[in-house]
């Protein structure tokens, strides 16, 4: 069963009862609840929210992301459960572990899977995408050749309308705003994954950052990123220039985990798909498996 994404974006008041999350609406009056093992993602919106730790705690236990956004409704901030596989230490260590040549391979499957899903949203909107499937053949171990950079380059230059003169910088212009919402959601996606997997969201296979505390979570979540791109596009489609942040944008956006993915030749929602595709990683460490599973963007062009 897919988990359930939450959204507050009004002032409420979040405590827990019989396992159930009680959500209060002090502007409405109205009393809401939820049972917890059915929550995979919380979205904390507005400044004037109140949580009970032990909502924290149980939500937590759940292996439930929280993530928590700031006066401009950005995410900011995101809580994950500390002990989130049986294994866990035994699982540290295979991946503390992982060999150079490993993670160049692993790496070299994910630019593949990133660069296919992008050449296939390319085709779906009737964009030449030869380029980067000729790209992704390309690909040697590690992405020596940086083909990912290559074919980012003539992907966000055809992705969007010439009208918008497009540059991707996560402080650019919009669309900027809305890749930079949906990527933040994935990577909390991503991040409660790993963790659930038994594995370090911090130690990545290719990001080296030492200020970044979820580089495996980038790592993983690149061939993911095309599916919030496609909502992206369709949101462009429909408000051309006209595209600050609005509810309804927002909740398009919070809909990417329940999108359906195809993985392993099995349609799944995309929240399940990314517990593939992190126990498979868990595999690779483990030296069970050498292939990651990741998701193929389902095409509708001829």
């Amino acid at each position: 069963m897919i988990k359930r994404t939450l959204y507050f974006g009004n002032p409420a008041y979040l405590k827990t009862q019989n396992e159930q999350l009680v959500v209060e609406l002090p502007e409405t009056s109205e009393q809401r609840t939820a049972a917890i093992e059915d929550i995979g993602l919380v979205v904390l919106d507005h400044q004037q929210i109140t949580i009970t730790q032990s909502v924290l705690a149980k939500l937590l236990e759940n292996n439930t992301a929280v993530v928590t956004c700031n006066h401009t409704h950005h995410p900011t901030g995101l809580l994950l459960n500390l002990d989130g596989h049986t294994l866990q230490s035994q699982r540290f260590q295979h991946q503390v572990a992982a060999s150079v040549p490993l993670q160049k391979q692993l790496w070299q499957q994910t630019v593949v899977a990133k660069i296919t899903n992008q050449a296939h949203l390319l085709g779906e909107k009737r964009i030449a995408n030869k380029t980067l499937f000729n790209l992704a053949a390309k690909v040697k171990s590690g992405d020596s050749d940086n083909c990912e950079a290559q074919a980012a380059a003539y992907y966000w230059k055809n992705l969007f309308p010439e009208f918008l003169n497009f540059k991707r910088f996560r402080e650019g212009e919009p669309p900027n705003n809305l890749l930079n919402y949906g990527y933040a959601i994935l990577r909390a996606v991503m991040a409660r994954s790993l963790v659930g997997s038994g594995l370090l969201p911090t130690l990545g296979i290719f990001h080296r950052n030492q200020y970044n505390a979820y580089c495996l979570a980038d790592d993983i979540m690149e061939p993911y990123r095309p599916y919030v791109d496609k909502i992206v596009g369709d949101i462009v489609r429909m408000n051309g220039r006209f595209l600050e942040m609005t509810p309804s944008m927002k909740q398009q956006l919070l809909a990417i985990p329940a999108m359906d993915v195809m993985i392993n030749g099995e349609k799944s929602p995309l929240m399940n798909a990314v517990q593939r595709t992190t126990a498979s990683l868990a595999k690779c460490f483990e030296g069970n498996s050498r292939k990651l599973l990741y998701p193929v963007m389902l095409t509708t062009y001829a």
